[in-house]
């Protein structure tokens, strides 16, 4: 079970990560908020790739062995407009606020971490309401789609996430001041037979230039 983030990731690595464990890969793909509800709700997998926070939270339930939880990438949070559209100036925290005020429509997700983040990043700006106001706010999957079909005009999310839609330009990380850093971690849900030898697994793939190919940083 894994956060969005990593999805690219897992889909190119999965044949090597067959071929290690001799074994098919089913790789169930969901923002933390959802898969966190879902496991306390009794769904139960070989390992998780969530959040850090999320990671902590599970393992001091139990769900997750805490023993074999480790950071596995960095994450930052960007902005996109579909292919050829002008690009917006973020280069600053006021350039951001300026453009988010002046198009016509964006979208975010609601239950992924940057889509929590740029709630509370709205807030602080004092533009909630004029935001949201046109805002499509998705429950879950890729913001960029909606730059593909003309539902929006920026879309913002991981950066590893808005890779992952064909069609869209990535216009860049959002400018310190009104940036976050996710960090991904993995852990093997607790009994799982399985579990250490598939987080083993992941975390091998999860090289410093596989990363930075899908828009993730190495940890540290």
């Amino acid at each position: 079970m894994s956060t969005l983030a990593l999805a690219g990731l897992l889909r190119e690595a999965a044949p090597a990560l067959e071929a290690a464990l001799g074994a098919r890969l089913e790789v169930e793909l969901a923002p933390t908020k959802a898969l966190e509800a879902r496991i306390r709700a009794g769904e139960h997998a070989d390992a998780a790739v969530l959040t850090a926070e999320a990671v902590a939270a599970l393992s001091a339930e139990g769900v997750l062995d805490g023993m074999t939880a480790r950071p596995l990438a960095h994450s930052r949070v960007g902005l996109a407009v579909k292919a050829g559209a002008p690009h917006p100036d973020i280069g600053s925290v006021e350039a951001l606020r300026r453009t988010l005020l002046s198009v016509p429509s964006l979208c975010y997700s609601r239950a992924g971490a940057s889509g929590i983040f740029f709630a509370g990043l709205i807030e602080r700006l004092g533009i909630a309401a004029e935001v949201n106001a046109k805002a499509i706010v998705i429950p879950q999957g890729f913001t960029a789609e909606k730059l593909v079909n003309g539902e929006a005009a920026i879309a913002f999310q991981q950066i590893s996430e808005l890779m992952e839609v064909p069609g869209i330009e990535i216009v860049g990380a959002l400018p310190e001041g009104a940036q976050t850093v996710a960090v991904f971690s993995g852990a093997a849900f607790t009994g799982a037979a399985n579990g250490t030898a598939l987080l083993d697994a992941v975390a091998r793939v999860c090289t410093p230039a596989a990363l930075r190919a899908k828009g993730l940083d190495a940890p540290g």
